[in-house]
């Protein structure tokens, strides 16, 4: 029994490693991180904390409350990596023990137990829960508002009704409407299954709970359209958000059957176990949570795959679900080695990843620019990167071959190595490699004493690592710019740095 309650202990410290380990150890990845990072200081630059800019121009991409959480951040740590990555890491934590909690109160403490583990060591949430970027605060959100929806339609409380309402208006000004769709739309489809129409009716329609969303919205949305008039509409209503829907944006684009792929990639190293638990969805369709757990996987799936832009990371709006489905489950697993297949594969390619990337870089394919950036991977990859992945394989080899443990067992034990490699040496490998050259370009560029710009090339966190604005636009002569290393002109230009894919040049006077 002593064993077991020490365990259960050390899984609960499991969202600590996951997502604070290290969690400054990396470059800001571009663009996201970058754009978010570089946005929030600039709040500080210009004495406006209402409205976000990037590089001096309107970006309307997210609403406020994720600057304002990094903004935190930032007055007490400064402007580094810790400190703008820090509410991710905090909601991702909390999104993880909320999770323990409602498994615990339907599903018993050894599922709870189950289910934290893997919220906390599946690659999706890990790699949310560690980036300078809105997805974990709105995942945290979105998992409360439903988790306290059920709670309202389990016992006709009203008070977590209420709270539900509180978590959706915070998450509507955290990513916008997707907050206000997800949980009306899951509470909607089960309740119809039910043919309990007035209920979701009264839920939905309930005034006190209309009074607190107002309150947390109005104001921001009303400040934020009497200063940006039109441009806000066209920016945000338009294009962040119906025209993602209705059209590919920036590129993002996949087929229908995009989000069925990603979503096993995304729950690795539970990526059979996931599949296995499907088998299990029309028995769970007799229980009244387990029937909505589902519903709310499916929806995300179905509502992001019909959507003109996809990226991965849309579809772990659904993933909480999945996290107490396969925990509910973890007892049915069979052919053992077909669940530790995932894994393995995973923990043997992060061994050989620097040589994969260094081959890529010698190809034609891809981009130049990424193409370029690769090319650093074996130089930054040090005996102690190939000594902790080797080990790591080799360790789970070992429990994998050697021991009798359960399925459930082995996977957490799988999970736990995946985390620790990926937080020590993996991630901070990769940042090296993808964002160190910008990072080093931005330390060279604030020796100079002129003016520096950003051409033909998306960047900015080397505005962060500047700390200045940085224009994109061509370089007038005498300035600096920082450039793709494929993108110099033949002449005209001094290259002052070049590391990787990067460089920094000056623009000459003519001759």
């Amino acid at each position: 029994m002593q064993r077991k309650q020490a365990l259960d202990l050390l899984a609960l410290l499991l969202p600590l490693l996951s997502f604070f380990l290290c969690l400054g150890a990396f470059p800001l990845f571009d663009v996201d991180e970058g754009a978010f990072s570089e946005a929030t200081r600039e709040m500080f630059e210009r004495g406006d904390f209402l409205s976000t800019y990037l590089n001096g121009e309107h970006r309307f991409d997210k609403p406020i409350l994720v600057y304002w959480l990094q903004a935190i951040g930032f007055l007490i740590f400064g402007a580094n990596e810790w400190a703008f990555r820090l509410p991710s890491a905090v909601a991702a934590a909390v999104w993880s023990y909320a999770t323990w909690q409602f498994a615990r109160e339907r599903f018993g403490a050894d599922t709870a137990i189950a289910a934290l583990t893997v919220a906390a060591t599946a690659l999706g949430p890990f790699a949310i829960g560690r980036a300078a970027t809105a997805d974990a605060l709105l995942n945290m959100l979105l998992a409360l508002a439903l988790f306290d929806a059920w709670r309202h339609l389990e016992s006709g409380q009203r008070a977590p009704l209420l709270r539900s309402y509180v978590w959706i208006g915070l998450g509507v000004l955290t990513k916008g409407p997707i907050a206000l769709i997800v949980p009306g739309a899951v509470s909607f489809l089960y309740c119809a299954s039910r043919l309990e129409w007035r209920r979701w009716l009264r839920s939905v329609f309930d005034p006190i709970g209309w009074i607190i969303l107002a309150a947390l919205v109005v104001p921001w949305y009303t400040a934020a359209l009497a200063i940006h008039g039109q441009k806000f509409i066209d920016g945000f209503i338009l294009k962040h958000n119906v025209e993602r829907f209705t059209g590919t944006l920036e590129g993002h684009a996949g087929s229908l059957f995009y989000y069925i792929f990603a979503v096993p990639l995304l729950m690795l190293p539970w990526t059979s176990p996931l599949l296995a638990s499907l088998r299990q969805i029309r028995s769970d369709a007799a229980t009244g949570v387990r029937r909505f757990l589902w519903i709310w996987a499916g929806f995300v799936v179905v509502f992001f795959s019909i959507s003109g832009t996809k990226l991965p990371h849309y579809v772990l709006y659904g993933s909480t679900p999945l996290f107490l489905m396969l925990a509910c489950h973890r007892d049915l697993l069979r052919r053992k080695w077909l669940h530790l297949a995932p894994p393995t594969l995973l923990l043997a390619c992060f061994v050989v990843l620097p040589f994969i990337f260094h081959q890529l870089s010698l190809g034609d394919a891809g981009n130049a620019y990424y193409r370029a950036q690769l090319g650093e991977a074996l130089g930054e990859a040090g005996w102690p990167y190939y000594a902790v992945t080797i080990a790591a394989l080799a360790g789970w080899l070992l429990i994998a071959l050697r021991t009798t443990l359960p399925a459930w067992k082995q996977l957490s034990i799988a999970a736990v190595l995946q985390v620790v490699v990926l937080t020590t040496t993996v991630v901070p490998w990769v940042g090296a490699v993808l964002q160190g050259p910008i990072k080093l370009a931005a330390a060279e560029a604030r020796k100079y004493d002129a003016t520096v710009v950003v051409w033909r090339l998306d960047a900015p966190s080397f505005s962060v690592y500047r700390q200045a604005v940085t224009p994109s636009r061509e370089p007038a002569v005498g300035e600096i710019a920082l450039t793709r290393v494929d993108r110099i002109p033949d002449s005209g230009y001094d290259v002052l740095f070049r590391k990787g894919g990067v460089a920094l040049i000056r623009r000459l006077p003519p001759t």
